[in-house]
């Protein structure tokens, strides 16, 4: 079934996912987002799982890092298909160092639901002396 919302419709339900799904803690909003057969190709270890294996995912993440947040940087949308660039930040808490990593997503619709996600995921970093001047 192709989508029905436009791309910036698009944008503005992944940026509302992440929000809610991370940064509110609302792992069971999942359910409203996602299609009944959703199918994540790159869950959990990077093995393909569905809502089920990301909800579960995202409780374990809630409890390991408390204090996890995830910022959108950007959404590029076309036909069916939503490409995010996000940073995921949190501290360490083993000692408490401030660390991060960073994620492309691709996500498909179906409807008004997303249907299928792909995603890289960066190593986490330490941020605790990061500044822009190193980055360039």
């Amino acid at each position: 079934m192709p989508t029905t919302l436009t791309p910036d419709e698009m944008k503005d339900r992944v940026r509302a996912h992440f929000e809610d799904f991370v940064n509110r803690r609302r792992a069971a909003v999942i359910r409203q987002n996602m299609t009944a057969d959703f199918h994540d190709h790159d869950g959990p270890g990077g093995l393909p799982t569905d809502a089920d294996g990301d909800e579960a995912m995202m409780i374990r993440m809630y409890e390991a890092m408390p204090d996890l947040t995830v910022s959108v940087e950007d959404l590029i949308a076309e036909g069916d298909k939503v490409v995010c660039r996000n940073i995921w930040r949190f501290t360490d808490p083993a000692g408490g160092t401030p660390r991060s990593f960073q994620g492309f997503v691709l996500w498909r619709f179906e409807g008004d639901r997303i249907a299928e996600r792909w995603a890289t995921v960066t190593p986490p970093q330490d941020t605790s002396s990061w500044s822009p001047a190193r980055q360039a």
